[in-house]
């Protein structure tokens, strides 16, 4: 039993593996065709020019330094850990031709101590061929594919500079899922133009519309040397106060099934290029404040899903 009101990663791990697991984040040198010009360029507008590596302790270096690094840097925090998740979480992970990406996955997986791997990228890179790779590593280790939906409406998709539909997406998810494969769906509170309702309408819309293991609900950080800062200097963006973002996680989360693990509620940003909110900072106080509202609501995981 979780002292959680809601099915954390780390209760996901601990009744799969029997144990704590790391996991580990890599950045494989992949780029992202939002930025390549492949389907758009400069990127979504909350994207830094380091996507989502900021966190990485040695982006730079080969695959397995990288992951030694990681590792040791991990064992700082929590000791006696064994086993790890390989995470290729920078930028779109499968835009590439799938030679490339199975020589860049094969490095991470053949580490000592691996039992899955993460992979971070797009709905709209995900080919046959692609597909077929990852349902086969899927048959060697646990394989989640985290796929960035961010939001379903198509105005906000369009405003962030998303470069695919929500069909996209769907499609995506099936054919993922036709083949067993695990998907945690990724979305983002607090984009601009989107009401509290509208963020609620997001996680109903994706639990319902796609068949997804897992789901991340991130916090929107307004990043320094963004397009999104124009956004918020011209007051077109409002960033969310603590309060207001507990509120909708807890709101969220009650019409999530329980059966969906939450991979996350918040996120980590770097202090010296985060122009707010200030308080997501504070991750476990954010966290904690979540906890203390589903109990004070009495609530738990799904107690509000539509029958």
């Amino acid at each position: 039993m979780t002292q959680k009101s809601y099915t954390t990663w780390n209760e996901y791990l601990r009744a799969n593996f029997g144990q704590k697991i790391f996991k580990v984040p890599i950045d494989a040198g992949f780029d992202c065709p939002n930025r390549d010009g492949t389907v758009a360029s400069g990127g979504c507008t909350f994207c830094s020019v380091s996507g989502s590596g900021d966190m990485i302790v040695a982006p730079e270096q080969p695959i397995p330094v990288q992951f030694e690094k990681e590792v040791e840097f991990l064992h700082k925090k929590w000791k006696g850990v064994k086993k790890y998740i390989v995470y290729f979480q920078n930028f779109t992970n499968t835009h590439a031709p799938v030679e490339v990406l199975r020589e860049r996955f094969e490095q991470a997986v053949s580490m000592p101590d691996v039992v899955g791997i993460n992979i971070g990228t797009r709905p709209d890179c995900l080919p046959p061929e692609t597909i077929d790779y990852l349902a086969e590593l899927n048959e060697r280790m646990t394989v989640w594919v985290e796929l960035g939906l961010q939001t379903t409406y198509q105005e906000t998709s369009d405003l962030i500079n998303r470069a695919h539909d929500y069909q996209t997406y769907l499609d995506a998810v099936k054919n993922l899922r036709a083949r067993g494969i695990l998907v945690c769906t990724h979305l983002i509170n607090g984009l601009p133009g989107e009401t509290k309702e509208m963020m609620i309408e997001n996680v109903r819309r994706t639990v319902e519309d796609s068949d997804i293991q897992g789901i991340k609900l991130h916090l929107l950080h307004l990043m320094r040397n963004t397009r999104m800062q124009r956004d918020y200097h011209e007051g077109r963006l409002q960033l969310l106060s603590q309060e207001e973002y507990v509120d909708i996680i807890c709101d969220q989360l009650e019409i999530i099934p329980k059966d969906i693990v939450i991979h996350r509620l918040t996120g980590d940003a770097p202090r010296d290029s985060l122009i707010g909110p200030m308080w997501s900072l504070k991750k476990w106080e954010v966290l904690n404040a979540i906890d203390s509202e589903m109990e004070r609501r009495g609530s738990v995981q799904g107690c509000k899903i539509r029958r």
